[in-house]
């Protein structure tokens, strides 16, 4: 069998404080009439990025409410995840496609992956490229099938996409972000909604200033001068080279302002390293740079600190298939400098409740007015706080999902 991931227990009725009580009971009322159901969640992994975050939340309010839902994760070695990068990096735009040699191998695995999967499920989830092709091989182990597209497929690399397309016919409905996602061929498949996040979880729920300042003081932070924040995976579609640049700029005013670039290190991300270590290369041993990750016990309280604590935050991403991060720093009513790709325009009305920028310069023009006008950063930390409250917690997310499990069962 695929690996099964344990998940905490969660009870839907605690969020009722947060997301208001309609919302709550129209969750009840769906799920009552799917009480009982199989459902299934498979992805590559159950160790960093957003898909598994969402997963450890989303899977035991789907228990909670009824449903009999697991969640497994794929079987997969060195090669396999090599393979599917390039595959990732292709779907959101990279030229380069996968070799013969690398189609055969997501071939395999996914071959593999298919003869382990347990069966007898109402609806099964696949999540992105990685495991997209279990269902064209094992289509009787559910009596529905669902694909989750986590990525930005608005500029795809046509030859990755006609290769990975064959491979979705099986699926009876595919769900993306945004529309602009959704590619040509799905027939009428697809379903759009966007991700959400947990507020009660640890990186997300309220944190007070004391504490936040006692764990940033722990990682070298001055707490007493301004600091810059970027939270996301060591990528090249989030651009950190571009993030210490637009920091030297701002540092050209404001000379005592810190940057912190705060990553988690993914199983089926086998390039961040090389990412990791090309960022430390360019910040040249600037001491007020701090570059850090789960493997220096950066966990979720210590991304919630940083998040809580910075003067900006900055997601400079040049693709994005959403940013969860985002979502994250602004429910903590922080101001957001972002990059105006992707689902971050979704999340961030630019001069509202954030900015949206396209280049190192922008962005650094944008993080200056943020620290030397403090009362704009709170304006737009409070409206950006209300938009993520009202579209992108996670009770939202399981409506959703429920919706679409009783199209599936008329």
């Amino acid at each position: 069998m695929l690996q099964p991931v344990a998940v905490a227990h969660k009870q839907l009725s605690d969020y009722a404080s947060i997301v208001g009580r309609p919302l709550v009971d129209e969750i009840r009322e769906r799920a009552d009439r799917l009480k009982g159901k199989r459902i299934l969640h498979v992805s590559a992994t159950a160790f960093g990025g957003g898909v598994s975050e969402i997963l450890y939340t989303l899977v035991p309010l789907m228990v909670d409410v009824g449903l009999d839902c697991e969640w497994h994760v794929i079987y997969g070695r060195e090669e396999f995840f090599n393979a599917t990068k390039v595959m990732h990096n292709a779907l959101q735009g990279n030229p380069q496609d996968l070799n013969e040699a690398q189609w055969e191998t997501w071939k395999r695995y996914n071959e593999i992956n298919a003869r382990e999967l347990s069966g007898n499920w109402d609806v099964c989830i696949v999540h992105d490229p990685q495991p997209a092709a279990i269902c064209s091989l094992v289509g009787e182990k559910a009596r529905h099938w669902v694909w989750r597209c986590h990525i930005d497929l608005s500029t795809p690399n046509a030859d990755t996409l006609a290769g990975v397309l064959p491979f979705l016919n099986c699926y009876e409905a595919t769900v993306f972000h945004m529309p602009a996602y959704v590619p040509i061929g799905m027939d009428g498949r697809a379903e759009v909604f966007p991700p959400a996040i947990d507020p009660l979880n640890p990186k997300n729920m309220a944190f007070s200033s004391e504490d936040a300042v006692y764990i940033c003081d722990q990682f070298g932070i001055d707490v007493d001068r301004p600091l810059l924040c970027q939270v996301s995976r060591f990528d090249p579609w989030k651009d950190p080279l571009g993030v210490i640049d637009a920091y030297r700029i701002v540092k050209e005013q404001l000379p005592d302002v810190q940057l912190a670039l705060v990553g988690s290190m993914a199983t089926d991300d086998p390039e961040g390293w090389d990412y990791f270590n090309g960022t430390v290369a360019h910040a040249d041993g600037d001491p007020d740079i701090h570059i850090l990750n789960n493997l220096n016990n950066v966990g979720a309280i210590e991304v919630n600190a940083f998040q809580s604590h910075c003067d900006v935050v900055i997601q400079k991403s040049t693709r994005e298939g959403f940013g969860l991060t985002v979502t994250e720093a602004i429910w903590k009513a922080r101001p957001l400098v972002g990059g105006a790709v992707g689902g971050i325009p979704l999340q961030v009305s630019d001069g509202e409740s954030g900015f949206l920028v396209s280049t190192v310069e922008e962005c650094a023009q944008r993080c200056l007015e943020i620290l030397q006008d403090p009362g704009l950063g709170k304006r737009l930390g409070r409206a950006g706080k209300e938009t993520v409250r009202s579209r992108f917690l996670t009770p939202r997310l399981l409506r959703d999902w429920l919706e679409l499990f009783e199209k599936l069962e008329p």
